[in-house]
C-alpha cells in the first residue's frame, strides 16, 4: 500500500498527464481514462466495499448484544452466588 501522498503525487501525475495532453480529448473517452486512473488509484489502498462493511457492522452490533446480555447473566449469577449482606 502506497502512504498518502505517494498515492496522491502518482495520481497528480497521472491526472496531468491525461489532462495536459495537445488534442483535448472527448468527454467519453476523458470519463473512460479519469474513471479507469481512479480504479487504479483505489486498488492500491486497503479499502473494503460497503456491503462487506455494512455486514461487518452487523455482525459487530450483534456480537456486541450477545455480549452485553452475557455480561448481565454473570451478574444475575454471581449476585445469586454470593447474596450481599444486610
Amino acid at each position: 500500500m502506497l502512504p498518502p501522498k505517494a498515492l496522491l503525487d502518482a495520481l497528480a501525475s497521472q491526472a496531468a498527464r491525461l489532462f495536459g495532453g495537445d488534442t483535448p480529448l472527448p468527454r467519453a473517452e476523458l470519463e473512460s481514462q479519469f474513471k479507469a486512473l481512479m480504479q487504479s488509484a483505489f486498488s492500491k489502498l486497503d479499502l473494503v466495499s460497503r456491503d462487506e462493511f455494512d455486514s461487518q457492522m452487523t455482525v459487530l452490533a450483534r456480537t456486541r448484544a450477545r455480549l452485553e446480555a452475557l455480561e448481565a447473566r454473570v451478574a444475575e449469577l454471581e449476585t445469586k452466588q454470593n447474596p450481599p449482606a444486610e
